[in-house]
Formats: C-alpha cells, structure tokens, sequence
C-alpha cells in the first residue's frame, strides 16, 4: 500500500521526538482525493487525534495512520527523504490521489483519464500546461488542453509524440486523439 522509506522513518521519528508528546504519530491523508487539485498530507498525530477507522501501520518509532477514505488514493503512496539537497528534503509521491488506480476492466474514460494525471500531466506541468479528457467518440479521446499549452506553437508536438503515443501504448482499443482546444487564445502559451 504506502511505502515509507527506512530515510524518511528515520526524519518522521526525530520530528516526533522533538514534539515531545508521548504516543504522538503521523497521519496521511489527501485533500480533494480523485480530483486535480488532490494533494497528499503528513501531519502529527495526537492520541486524543487517532480515528479508529484509519489504518494503522506500525513502525519501531512511531505509528503511521492512513485516512480510511483516502486509502485508495494512496495506493502505491511513497514517502521518501533525500538528506542530499540542503540538509534533506521529504518527498511524497502518490500517483493514484488525483485518481483511484485503474484496471483493464474499468471504463475507458477512466482508465485515458489515470494516464493522464499520473503520466502526462506530471510532463506537462513542468510548462504550466495540462490536458484533460472532454469526451470519447468512436474510441477516439477528444482533449483539451490548457495553461501553458493551449496556444503553444509545439503542441502538435505534444499531442502526436507525447500524449496520443502514451495513450496508444497504453490502451490497446483507443484508435486515436483529437485536439479540441481553442488554440488562438495564447495569452500563457509556453511558446507562442
């Protein structure tokens, strides 16, 4: 399910230290889980803070508690911490928050919709840009883009090398993408 590494275990169990509340933990949850605006949390947990619904994984310092209702957003969750970048830096990757990991039993629009915010989106987010999905019409994906993207002289570019091959790749029975963005508006585009 989560996986927090022996670094990061070691960072959460000398931050709790210094708290100095006895049986105090960490709690994991995401905000706004299965949209685009989820984002993974850590925060101190208290005795008197401990829900009973949420899944408890115990560790030799200190008690992790998984938020029930965030637990399918967390699938796959890491925790990491790199003591490399100016004294260490505490990392979460969840690639499932923004939505529940897919099978190939799940709809379509699902399964094009998981592709795209945990692979492409991540890319694209570097530019300030985003593609999300409108429709599916005759197994072909109908998308829009937006931010940095949307007026971005490379994004024919973008949608046959990147977006249309990963999704292709990936869902055998998708016969092809198509751009439904208004591309005249380039007030944020990435390059014009």
């Amino acid at each position: 399910m989560v996986t927090v590494t022996e670094s990061a275990r070691d960072y959460l169990a000398q931050l709790l230290e210094k708290q100095k509340t006895e049986g105090m933990g960490v709690r994991m949850f995401v905000t706004q889980p299965g949209t685009k605006y989820a984002e993974t949390c850590l925060a101190y947990c208290k005795p008197e803070e401990i829900i009973k619904d949420d899944e408890k994984v115990e560790f030799d310092a200190f008690t992790l508690y998984l938020d029930k209702n965030s637990l399918p957003y967390l699938e796959e969750a890491l925790v990491d911490f790199n003591t490399e970048r100016m004294g260490g830096q505490l990392t979460i990757k969840a690639p499932n928050a923004k939505m529940p990991k897919v099978d190939e039993s799940s709809p379509l629009p699902d399964r094009i919709n998981y592709i795209l915010y945990t692979e492409i989106n991540p890319g694209l987010a570097s530019h300030g840009g985003e593609v999300s999905l409108v429709e599916v019409v005759d197994d072909v994906a109908v998308l829009k883009f937006g931010g940095g993207c949307q007026g971005c002289s490379a994004v024919d570019f973008t949608l046959k090398q990147g977006v249309e091959k990963t999704l292709l790749s990936k869902i055998p029975e998708l016969k092809g993408v198509r751009d439904a963005t208004d591309h005249t508006v380039t007030d944020n585009a990435y390059y014009s």
